[in-house]
């Protein structure tokens, strides 16, 4: 599992890197406006803030899970985060309207990334999304729980 976890820890953090360096070279420069360009990175902090939470709790949980409970100051984060995330996502999306940007391209390409920060919160903290390609459709019907949510009933119940 340990494995497992640096791989997925590894593997959020530099999606969240590359997300940002995509958004700041190659797609940033290409926008018509100022408007899209804030419009690009309203949808997109959101997405980071979660996927760089998502990798830390990854890298973080090698040294408890299957061991022990998720340590309490970390749930309490967490249990912040479950909360914070929406506001963050809402102002996101605020933002995403009020630099409404101008060609139908780049309002899909706003719109998808936000989406993609909503489908990542849910996925860490609503009900488990990812999975293996070849079982993806058969597992995700099952609306399991993600191990985040997981570790914070553990920590919840040993307190």
């Amino acid at each position: 599992m340990r494995r497992t976890y640096l791989g997925l820890g590894i593997g959020e953090l530099a999606a969240a890197l590359v997300f940002t360096i995509i958004a700041s070279v190659l797609v940033a420069p290409r926008l018509e406006s100022a408007s899209d360009v804030a419009a690009l990175w309203s949808a997109l902090l959101p997405l980071l803030v979660i996927l760089i939470q998502a990798g830390t709790y990854w890298l973080a949980a090698r040294r408890w899970v299957h061991l022990r409970p998720m340590p309490s100051a970390w749930a309490t984060a967490y249990r912040v985060f479950r909360i914070t995330d929406v506001a963050v996502l809402a102002i996101g999306l605020v933002g995403v309207f009020v630099w409404w940007p101008d060609g139908l391209g780049t309002t899909l390409l706003v719109l998808a990334v936000w989406l993609f920060g909503v489908i990542e919160y849910v996925n860490y903290f609503v009900v488990r999304l990812s999975y293996p390609v070849g079982r993806w459709f058969t597992e995700v019907w099952q609306w399991r729980t993600p191990r985040l949510v997981q570790d914070l009933r553990h920590a919840a119940r040993e307190r």
